[in-house]
């Protein structure tokens, strides 16, 4: 999309947007734009919030359902931006995405207004915190021979591989990431140097009482039934029908969006020749699974602040939330 900002490195946005972040339904969009009404409602509208999506398929046009992107409504009540930037078919990597964050970040900032990134994708928040080196553009035709050899030999022997260029990435990198695998072997040959050690620069960790990162923590029994009720108003609002929509599209689904949970499963079942609906049941098993992961990715950033324990949708909570994080802005001072 941006090819000539594939290799450029991206200084952090730390110390000039509000994030909250958290796994996935717990309840993040509903609480910013409370954030958002209260901040401006407090100040007679002097500090007023603009939404930045931290979504890796909320970029994605007509996946909406499934992206959970916001309502009709949730879009009138604060303007969003990084939502609906490329069609299904094309792939978005973290540099395009931190490169139309840069831009939107400057550009709300010189309108006075406040950015808040609100989303759970952990490569994306990561890259807002602490920067990114986006590295050398993608080799296809290397790319295709490692998936070739991924294919014949299995995912074992791809780590063996990358355990001999950069063994720093292979401890890191999760054993199942082939992807992020096959990125770090491209790397390593197209620059001579690990990706794992150019990299080091963004890994430095700020703390959270330097700035206004926060992140819902939600008990795990009370995630899994807003998931289960997730899935099931999916379903209900049709995402069958959108994925249907999907496939019937003139160019294929890029391996972004078809692997992207609530869309893998009913393609999946599709393809077997089983009703789309009883994917349900996989979806609710892979979503638990990614809110899992994006807990463990959240505990490894000393920059977020706690909200306490968001347990249920009650309007004590909810309060309880909203005046925390807007008692921590308005008392915030960039300067300590």
């Amino acid at each position: 999309m941006h090819p000539d900002t594939r290799s450029q490195p991206f200084a952090p946005l730390f110390d000039d947007v509000i994030v909250l972040t958290g796994p996935t339904a717990s309840g993040k969009t509903e609480l910013a734009l409370r954030v958002a009404e209260t901040l401006a409602a407090r100040t007679n509208g002097r500090q007023e919030v603009e939404i930045l999506s931290l979504d890796a398929i909320a970029v994605y046009r007509e996946m909406d359902i499934g992206s959970a992107k916001p309502t009709s409504d949730q879009l009138a009540r604060a303007p969003h931006h990084l939502i609906d930037l490329v069609d299904p078919w094309q792939e978005f990597s973290v540099a395009e995405y931190l490169h139309s964050a840069h831009a939107c970040v400057q550009d709300i900032l010189d309108r006075g207004k406040l950015p808040m990134f609100v989303g759970g994708t952990p490569m994306y928040l990561k890259g807002v915190l602490r920067g990114f080196d986006a590295g050398p553009p993608a080799d296809e035709a290397f790319r295709n021979a490692v998936e070739e050899d991924l294919n014949q030999h299995g995912i074992g022997a791809l780590r063996e591989r990358l355990e001999q260029v950069d063994p720093l990435s292979a401890a890191k990198i999760d054993p199942g990431d082939s992807r992020r695998m096959i990125r770090a072997l491209e790397f390593a040959r197209a620059t001579g140097t690990p990706i794992s050690h150019r990299q080091l620069q963004f890994d430095a960790a700020r703390s959270s009482r330097e700035g206004l990162v926060f992140a819902l923590r939600v008990p795990r029994p009370v995630l899994h039934q807003r998931i289960e009720k997730r899935v099931e108003e999916m379903f209900d609002e049709g995402l069958v029908a959108e994925v249907q929509g999907l496939l019937e599209l003139e160019r294929p689904l890029s391996k972004t969006s078809r692997q992207a949970v609530g869309y893998r499963e009913i393609i999946e079942a599709i393809a077997a020749g089983d009703a789309p609906e009883t994917a349900a049941e996989q979806v609710v098993f892979h979503t638990r699974r990614l809110a899992r992961r994006q807990e463990t990715w959240l505990r490894s950033f000393s920059e977020i602040r706690g909200l306490g324990s968001f347990e249920s949708d009650s309007a004590p909570d909810i309060d309880q939330c909203v005046d925390s994080m807007v008692e921590t802005i308005l008392s915030f001072d960039r300067g300590n």
